[in-house]
């Protein structure tokens, strides 16, 4: 997947939009089946490979980058979720946390 914009994002010129676990943005897909590849879809990050500070202090960072393609509505496009899921993530999106088979 490619990055396009983070949803609700408001920049500033020539600055690249940041996102991070849990938050909505658009992307493209490049690997997949030809039906979904060089479309625009919503998707939810649920792992990053950039370490973060978690609230009670400690920092976590995950093995890869991850995201879950959703519709408009905020279901998900999908039936199931390889790999560990961010807690943070699956408390903002319900949905996510009921496929998902791990959450850290």
């Amino acid at each position: 997947m490619r990055l396009v914009q983070v949803a609700g994002y408001k920049g500033r010129l020539r600055r690249v939009p940041a996102a991070s676990v849990g938050d909505m943005v658009v992307v493209s897909v490049e690997k997949g089946t030809p039906d979904m590849r060089k479309k625009l879809f919503r998707a939810v990050i649920v792992r990053q490979k950039k370490p973060y500070r978690r609230l009670e202090g400690n920092w976590v960072q995950f093995e890869d980058n991850a995201a879950v393609i959703i519709t408009p509505e905020g279901e998900m496009r999908g039936s199931e979720i390889r790999g560990p899921v961010a807690i943070e993530a699956a408390e903002r999106w319900p949905r996510i946390a009921s496929a998902s088979g791990m959450i850290v």
